[in-house]
């Protein structure tokens, strides 16, 4: 058969959502390369996705139903019918149900796939059943939440705005691994000869791309923004009439900035004092300058305070009033393009869920660490709990329960699925239809199935429908096909997506992306038209220096991203896990040589959780008293059978309730 192309998008955690072209004969996919016609991502893709191909064509794949014959995590298992699985997973939930009630049951997860169907149709089944209710505040929620409390839901820039600055802030943001298009427009800007320094813990991935790397002590950085005010306001660099005109407590926050001095705040973060004046100096006289803020720092205790206090100095030379300037990093639309409470279906509740699980304490649930009953079913998909969730021990402690009965809806065997009672095949984005939102742009997007699923894969949509057959929930919701669901939401317009005719309706049905009209950063959305600095509706209204978890250990562990394996859904394909090589921990040379490791030395990082072996890489672009693992590995990837996620603490943010995975303490030693 005559092969053709067919655009499709990435469906995987990322900023862009990237266009793809799909090369296929109609049966299978062929290949997979950029779609020159995307408004973001304009036919630049990532290494990651020019191997999706070959993951799709996997001979690794799952293509039948799988039912456990040996011990939990031993991966035994034999082939069964769908008809078998859907049978033995309903009356086993009805069983639950019947004896312990429906908040015995549990489901996980998170961004496995982007795709607003595929991923939330989940919530609606579990919604239907009055099973637990899921916090999905695994990644940035504090750093969503610490912007919204100040700039509510304005949208910030999206970085195709970022031509237009003059003057870069690349703050705890991994570009070069996170936000591969953005890099690109950074490379041109240093190239015309702007500015960009990176504020980082640990600053080797982007060092090449910047002019300068200030290195900070992990979880310091609202104070770095505190120190910075400060000199703004001393040396008149603040715009002190946009500031009085456009936010609401500037003058009462200015009296407080008088104790965050430089020299205050260098004995905090590490950063000289002289360091600390001459960058705030060139922030301030920059006619546009923009934050590029990335997600680690608030991924600590004070994670909402740091993203609050950043987003506030990003006002204070009035620079979002001017092209390019301001912060770039959130959400850049102020709201939805798509509808996703079509999906959701939070009506199927009634009142409030009888018990909430926040995904980042799930090992607790599965234990009974939190101080209830062990939840008595867990259902995953999406996710991958056993290898992206803090408190890796625990978790699989909890998954090993023999009493614990584990569905997981997987492609390939991950270390969560492992210990599944009951495994079933899933299916790959250009296997189904679904809609997307980037996060990172303006932008909305939707893909039509290019390919039918090889052997008895079955997407997320066409499985919560058999199950919920099987469960006797015969809402018309569950009646719906994939095509009629897709039709619905494609079709449904949301106050940001309002302006789109019915002839772009059409294309938007037929799988195309939109590009949204950027935000007016002028215009601020809160009911005062006003940003906060000050903020009467929150527990703290003045915005202050707060300091994260820390621990007793004498270094602090960071956790950073690889561009090889970004996240856990890139762990299946062999050449990426080769090209990534074993698990690294990044030292300060300094701290390393006090303990008496070399680079390539084997070591031992432990706290009171757990003890993870890597091997040492040291450098002096690392902060001293900070350690970096670097990127997401299976247990069968690793040295000892555990990662760096076994070595988190379980804590939450300020606000948010969002990981703190950058907050822990650990000890190193050379293993003899």
């Amino acid at each position: 058969m005559k092969s053709y192309t067919q655009s499709t998008i990435c469906p995987y955690d990322c900023p862009t959502s990237c266009g793809l072209l799909a090369t296929t004969d109609g049966t299978q996919i062929l290949s997979i390369d950029g779609d020159p016609s995307h408004p973001a991502s304009q036919g630049l893709i990532c290494g990651k996705m020019r191997h999706y191909a070959e993951e799709i064509n996997s001979g690794k794949r799952i293509l039948t139903p799988l039912k456990r014959t040996g011990k939990k995590g031993s991966a035994s298992f034999t082939p069964i019918t769908w008809e078998e699985a859907i049978a033995e997973i309903s009356a086993h939930w009805k069983s639950l149900i019947a004896s312990d009630g429906p908040s015995s049951v549990a489901y996980c997860y998170y961004a496995g796939v982007m795709g607003i169907i595929q991923r939330h149709c989940i919530q609606a089944f579990f919604n239907r059943m009055g099973a637990c209710d899921l916090k999905k505040t695994l990644c940035s929620t504090a750093k969503s939440e610490g912007y919204a409390s100040v700039a509510g839901t304005t949208g910030c820039l999206d970085p195709r705005e970022l031509k237009d600055s003059d003057f870069y802030l690349i703050w705890g943001s991994n570009v070069a691994a996170t936000r591969l298009h953005t890099l690109k427009d950074l490379t041109a800007a240093k190239k015309a000869g702007k500015k960009l320094i990176q504020i980082e813990v640990y600053g080797a991935p982007m060092a090449p791309y910047t002019d300068d790397t200030i290195l900070i002590r992990p979880g310091t950085d609202g104070a770095l923004a505190l120190a910075m005010m400060h000199v703004l306001v001393c040396e008149g660099l603040a715009d002190e009439e946009y500031l009085r005109k456009c936010t609401l407590g500037y003058e009462e926050f200015k009296h407080t900035l008088t104790e965050y001095t430089p020299a205050w705040a260098s004995a905090i973060t590490g950063i000289p004092e002289q360091t600390i004046i001459t960058l705030a100096r060139s922030y301030g006289q920059a006619k546009a300058p923009a934050i590029l803020l990335g997600s680690g720092n608030s991924r600590y205790g004070n994670g909402a305070m740091t993203v609050r206090l950043i987003v506030i100095l990003s006002l204070f030379t009035g620079a979002w009033t001017r092209p390019g300037g301001g912060l770039c990093g959130c959400n850049p639309c102020g709201g939805s393009r798509f509808d996703s409470s079509l999906i959701k279906k939070e009506d199927f509740r009634n009142g409030v869920p009888e018990r909430t699980i926040n995904i980042n304490q799930l090992a607790a649930a599965l234990t009974g660490a939190n101080g209830r009953p062990p939840i008595k079913s867990l259902y995953v998909a999406g996710g991958n709990p056993a290898n992206s969730i803090s408190d890796q021990k625990a978790m699989l402690e909890g998954l090993s329960r023999e009493d614990l009965y584990t569905v997981v809806h997987e492609r390939f065997l991950s270390d969560t699925a492992r210990y599944a009672d009951i495994v079933l095949p899933a299916t790959f984005s250009v296997e189904h239809p679904d809609c997307y939102e980037a996060y990172g742009y303006c932008t909305m997007s939707s893909a039509r199935k290019i390919v039918a699923p090889p052997g008895e894969a079955k997407s997320n949509w066409n499985t919560i429908m058999l199950l919920a057959k099987a469960m006797g929930y015969d809402d018309s919701y569950f009646q719906k096909t994939e095509e009629e669901i897709y039709a619905d939401l494609t079709g449904t317009p949301t106050p940001r997506s309002a302006h789109l005719t019915a002839e772009d309706r059409e294309k938007l049905l037929s799988g195309t992306t939109f590009s949204i009209p950027y935000a007016d950063h002028t215009d601020c959305q809160t009911p005062e038209k006003k940003f906060y600095i000050v903020n009467p509706y929150i527990e703290h209204p003045m915005p202050h220096y707060t300091e994260c978890y820390g621990g007793t250990e004498s270094l602090h562990l960071v956790s950073v991203p690889s561009r090889y394996t970004l996240n856990s859904i890139h762990q299946n394909h062999e050449k990426l896990a080769e090209e990534r090589g074993p698990m690294i921990l990044i030292m300060n040379t300094e701290d390393a040589g006090n303990r008496g490791i070399k680079n390539g030395d084997r070591v031992l990082c432990y706290n009171e959780l757990a003890e993870v072996e890597f091997i040492a890489e040291t450098t002096d672009m690392i902060a001293r008293g900070a350690v970096a693992a670097i990127g997401v590995y299976k247990s069968s990837q690793s040295l000892n059978g555990l990662t760096c996620n076994a070595l988190h603490h379980d804590r939450l943010t300020d606000m948010g309730e969002a990981t703190t995975m950058n907050d822990n303490t650990v000890e190193v030693k050379k293993i003899i």
